[in-house]
């Protein structure tokens, strides 16, 4: 999966991105996901929209995008994430795991949380995020991670290729 997130581009600019993102993924086979903007997805052509804790509820976006869309939504407790398991989100992210920049002042939640994940089982998939690189992914798999997020471990990577299949077999 590859997501689309950019705080402060405009819509169109967000559209115009979007249709990169959309080419690129459709080449590869990847799903496409548009970050926090439900009322862009149709005409970005995303396969699904990802929701913060702050955005609309998962249910209320679910009516506005209907069944074919997917949405994820993030999580940062025990918590939230509980509840989210009881939503309609069709993937959930747990963390930030660390700090990161890409998720400015929100403390890390810790590898307790992405145990507690684990235990709680549930049907709907869900990502570890939030600092993770190679140097540290061994700790989120033995935490209970099975799927992660990760932006800088491959966009600032010398090689990201490598980079990224470097993780995909830590996982």
């Amino acid at each position: 999966m590859v997501q689309l997130r950019d705080k402060l581009a405009s819509d169109d600019e967000l559209l115009r991105a979007a249709a990169r993102f959309r080419s690129i993924c459709d080449e590869h086979g990847a799903l496409f996901w548009l970050n926090d903007r439900p009322d862009l997805v149709a005409e970005a052509r995303a396969d699904g929209v990802h929701l913060g804790q702050d955005d609309e509820p998962v249910a209320e976006v679910r009516e506005r995008v209907g069944l074919d869309v997917l949405i994820g939504l993030s999580t940062h407790s025990p918590a939230q994430f509980d509840a989210a398991l009881r939503s309609e989100a069709d993937q959930l992210s747990v963390g930030p795991v660390w700090e990161t920049p890409t998720k400015a002042g929100r403390p890390a939640a810790g590898l307790d949380y992405v145990r507690h994940a684990a235990l709680a089982g549930g049907n709907t998939p869900w990502f570890a995020i939030g600092g993770i690189d190679a140097d540290n992914v061994r700790h989120v798999v033995a935490a209970g991670a099975r799927r992660i997020v990760v932006v800088r471990a491959i966009r600032d990577a010398a090689d990201p290729q490598r980079a990224a299949a470097e993780l995909r077999e830590s996982l």
